[in-house]
């Protein structure tokens, strides 16, 4: 499971969906949620959680997409197995791993130092823990 510490910078709420941004190293990371925690706050310091195979990565994307989360991050590791590759992202310091299938790999020619966009869907993004009391 990925994690990253971020602080909530902006909450948008209807009913009973929210939408939270966080800001991470400058970068802004946004999630989707049916409920949220009432101590989740403006200025909350939280822990977010990502599974590996949430990640979608693109390389030399062009065109508008519909992920909230378009994110730049370089590739520090490409393990290809059997039928799945694990690939190690160095994003802002912090290490995400996303993994995807061999073809996937292979086609877009994977290789250490490359700049990648990470593309998550708001609602793969979670709080797994509030840090601030």
């Amino acid at each position: 499971m990925n994690q990253l510490i971020a602080r909530v910078s902006e909450i948008l709420h209807c009913d009973t969906l929210h939408i939270v941004k966080f800001s991470y190293n400058s970068q802004t990371l946004t999630m989707m949620s049916l409920e949220l925690n009432a101590k989740v706050k403006v200025g909350t310091k939280v822990k977010l959680a990502l599974k590996p195979f949430n990640i979608a990565l693109a390389k030399e994307l062009s065109g508008d997409l519909s992920f909230s989360n378009q994110l730049n991050a370089t590739i520090k590791q490409c393990e290809n197995g059997v039928l799945l590759c694990s690939v190690m992202l160095d994003f802002f310091g912090s290490t995400l791993e996303a993994i995807t299938t061999l073809s996937a790999s292979k086609s877009m020619n994977l290789q250490v130092g490359d700049t990648l966009k990470v593309l998550i869907h708001a609602s793969d993004l979670s709080i797994s823990e509030i840090l601030d009391d």
